[in-house]
């Protein structure tokens, strides 16, 4: 059965994307720990991010590095902290937060929603940038 990332992907459920090529996809959070909370994901599914071939993790840190900058400039924040933790869905995912401290990382802080005129307002933000 698909993941939830790959009906994002394959456009069966929506997604506010920034990002798009023949190896992975970057979208903003529906869950998001801050404004601008992104996620560079795979196409191919892989559970485990140590399973993607060494090209490909390659691919998605030099697109997860691409867009932080684009975060930075555009929210101004004083780091952009990456989190890999791959429970919440079985596809590997890289979360790129916009921060200004420490405790903005802690899922804790995750939204349970986000109003849609803010995602499209965020996305907006980080394409401006890129």
């Amino acid at each position: 059965m698909a993941t939830v990332f790959t009906m994002i992907i394959n456009g069966d459920i929506p997604g506010t994307f920034l990002h798009r090529d023949e190896h992975c996809v970057v979208f903003m959070s529906i869950n998001p720990m801050a404004p601008g909370h992104a996620l560079v994901v795979p196409i191919e599914e892989i559970d485990h991010w140590i399973d993607a071939s060494d090209e490909l993790s390659a691919h998605l840190f030099a697109v997860a590095h691409r867009v932080a900058k684009a975060q930075e400039r555009a929210f101004g924040c004083e780091k952009v902290g990456m989190i890999i933790a791959g429970y919440e869905v079985p596809h590997t995912h890289i979360h790129l937060i916009p921060t200004n401290d420490m405790s903005q990382l802690s899922f804790a802080n995750a939204a349970a929603s986000v109003d849609r005129d803010d995602l499209e307002a965020w996305a907006d933000a980080i394409r401006n940038e890129l």
